[in-house]
């Protein structure tokens, strides 16, 4: 370290103290640091740990399922075969609203309240928006459970939705497959918020509950009559306080609204329920309407009749899915459609005779 100037005789009003020597970047004990590796499963490693209900080997599967590298699916797919078997006995319910409606606080509330019955295990799929930077969840909506989260018999899992149609994580269908063979028999689906991601939420659930506020102006707007006609059951949150009289005239106005449409398919006629998340009141009400449609459906058909066309709804979709992948991964169709983009964009030829062409490549 060399002496500073400052500290000649010359300068006899002036003392700079010598300083420390710079530390080193890297840790000198990192080198006797061991790299965590995490273990590695079979595929009946993983299914006897998912059917024993081990957490840890539940939700590693799940980030197996989740993942797009081919190797993880190949796994992916073979656990999902052997835990089909004991799936399907759960209650599905999914849950939408608009941003703000309280879904998540809700969801803390229910599940708490159907906890104290200790035969009950309760899987939350919460569908988080994805950062278009790191393609994580952005809303966090684990931490807006914070009871649940934190519960025995409860089970939450954040799901980026990865840019997919609506929001919707492109795995949730092969995630409740696992969660029910983990022996969850109560699983609660959150959509990001009223769109396009309802459609595919309603096709896997036996049970679609909308979120609704009361004094909002937008009762009856008929951009949700889409929703609405999907619902099962309308609940109105934040029925408290000063706000008590516009959420009960915001019933009047939904329960009419209801008596326009046509009965629904199940034969079950929607009910329309106040509630508090806050101040937890009516949630016993809302898990009565549950069963109640449960129970009907059960009695006239409808509810395995919904299962198995939901089923096949699925397997037409992962056709199209898969079709799709196929399509654009193959090699010799990436080098025909650059091809084709340069003579669509020199007006060489239209985009749809460029469409039919690459598809019939593809069929060559």
């Amino acid at each position: 370290m060399t002496e500073h100037p400052e500290n000649d005789n010359q300068y006899q009003s002036l003392q700079v103290n010598q300083g420390t020597s710079d530390k080193p970047t890297v840790n000198p004990y990192l080198k006797n640091f061991k790299k965590f590796k995490k273990k590695t499963y079979t595929v009946d490693e993983y299914v006897d740990g998912i059917l024993t209900g081990d957490i840890s080997i539940l939700s590693q599967a799940v980030t197996m399922v989740e993942s797009s590298k081919p190797e993880h699916q190949a796994i992916a797919d073979q656990i999902i075969e052997k835990c089909l078997p004991y799936s399907g006995k759960s209650i599905r319910i999914g849950l939408t609203g608009v941003p703000g409606a309280g879904k998540s606080t809700s969801i803390d509330s229910f599940g708490m309240f159907l906890l104290k019955d200790p035969k009950i295990k309760l899987a939350v799929l919460a569908i988080d928006p994805s950062s278009e930077v790191s393609k994580g969840s952005i809303l966090g909506d684990k931490t807006r459970m914070e009871r649940l989260s934190i519960a025995k018999n409860a089970f939450i899992r954040p799901s980026p939705s990865a840019g997919s149609l609506g929001g919707v994580a492109r795995k949730t269908r092969e995630t409740i497959i696992l969660c029910e063979a983990a022996g969850f028999n109560r699983i609660i689906i959150e959509t990001v918020g009223v769109g396009q991601s309802e459609t595919a939420v309603h096709s896997m659930v036996d049970f679609f509950l909308l979120i609704q506020l009361a004094g909002t102006g937008d009762e009856l707007q008929g951009i949700k009559r889409g929703i609405m006609e999907m619902a099962d059951g309308i609940i109105i949150n934040k029925a408290d306080g000063d706000n008590v009289e516009k959420a009960k005239l915001a019933q009047a106005h939904f329960r009419n609204g209801l008596h326009l449409f046509p009965m629904p398919e199940s034969g079950w006629s929607p009910e329309v329920l106040l509630y508090s998340g806050y101040y937890e009141y009516g949630i016993e009400e809302i898990w009565n309407m549950v069963q109640r449609y449960v129970d009907f459906t059960q009695k006239n058909g409808y509810f395995d009749y919904r299962r198995n066309e939901q089923s096949k709804y699925w397997m037409y979709e992962t056709i199209d899915e898969q079709l799709k992948s196929r399509f654009y991964n193959n090699p010799k169709i990436q080098e025909l459609l650059k091809t084709l983009e340069k003579q669509v964009l020199q007006s060489q030829m239209s985009s749809f005779a460029a469409a039919k062409r690459a598809l019939d490549s593809a069929d060559s």
